[in-house]
């Protein structure tokens, strides 16, 4: 065997065992047991069953759906208000604004985007999440002007 072949034969060797040491750790990891938990607003169960929940926990991961606000106001008052909501929702489950992750932002109309971003901006500490922002093809449902919805860990 020339000495070419064996360093070939040798790096494709320290390259498997590298790979096996590396599927050989991730059992440990998936071996954790993570199981949905769904937080209801009340603590309680309600009594029909819910169009969806607003709050589910898997493993060390927090789905907050969507937030909008229902009342009269301009984008500033219902961004303070959704956001505001979200820190509540995330401080009951044990997490905070500079945990989430992701974050979804659904305009009404895409003209609010600047002002909306006035009151979005530091709220998620100096690491802000990534995010996506678009303007909702007919509107939001209840006539939020913003609706947003995140994943933070716990």
């Amino acid at each position: 065997m020339s000495n070419s072949n064996r360093r070939r034969f040798l790096g494709k060797g320290l390259a498997a065992g590298a790979a096996t040491a590396a599927v050989a750790a991730a059992p440990a990891y998936a071996q954790e047991k993570a199981t949905k938990k769904v937080l209801w607003r009340d603590g309680k169960r309600p009594e029909k069953t819910p169009l969806f929940s607003s709050t589910v926990t898997y493993g060390n991961l927090l789905f907050i759906a969507g937030v909008g606000a229902h009342f009269e106001g301009d984008i500033k008052a219902h961004t303070k208000h959704v956001l505001d909501s979200i820190q509540k929702q995330l401080e009951a489950a044990g997490s905070s604004m500079e945990k989430v992750l992701k974050c979804n932002v659904y305009l009404n109309d895409l003209k609010d985007y600047a002002a909306m971003n006035e009151v979005f901006l530091g709220r998620f500490g100096p690491e802000p999440p990534v995010r996506t922002t678009i303007a909702a093809a007919g509107g939001i449902p209840g006539n939020s002007l913003v609706e947003i919805d995140v994943i933070a860990c716990l």
